[in-house]
């Protein structure tokens, strides 16, 4: 799980397992496979509530490594509406959103994964997966 600071290209979007989880599902964590665009490996991603993960806000922010454009296009986030938008421009479902770099175990591919997470109402603690794209670095 890394961190990305250049410029990448969205090549494609991943199968994901499961990318909804609520409440009891993740603690002590989220876990899920996703399959290799290139190989078909199954490789297994792990979301630790309040460890894992960078904030979008890093991909966009003066469209260091993605567009709010590119983001918007690849359906990997959605514009946050008015009453949230303190988490940011850009959300999936409207929390706090995050991302972190990954690899695929056997071909070493490179992929991203997009996350929320938070509360979505009193009692109610979602982790949503927006999805695994695999990546390749634009310079």
């Amino acid at each position: 799980m890394y961190s990305i600071s250049k410029k990448i290209n969205i090549v494609q979007q991943a199968l994901v397992a499961k990318n909804f989880f609520s409440n009891d599902e993740i603690i002590p964590a989220a876990v899920t496979t996703f399959t290799c665009c290139d190989c078909g490996h199954t490789n297994t991603v792990t979301i630790k509530p309040y460890e894992s993960g960078f904030s979008i806000f890093q991909l966009y922010h003066e469209d260091k490594v993605l567009s709010k454009t590119e983001l918007l296009k690849n359906k990997m986030v959605t514009e946050t509406s008015a009453r949230m938008i303190h988490s940011g421009a850009l959300t999936v479902t409207d929390l706090p959103t995050l991302y972190f770099g990954t690899q695929c175990e056997s071909c070493h591919s490179k992929y991203i994964v997009v996350f929320s997470y938070g509360e979505k109402q009193p009692g109610l603690t979602v982790l949503n997966i927006s999805g695994v794209w695999k990546y390749e670095d634009s310079e």
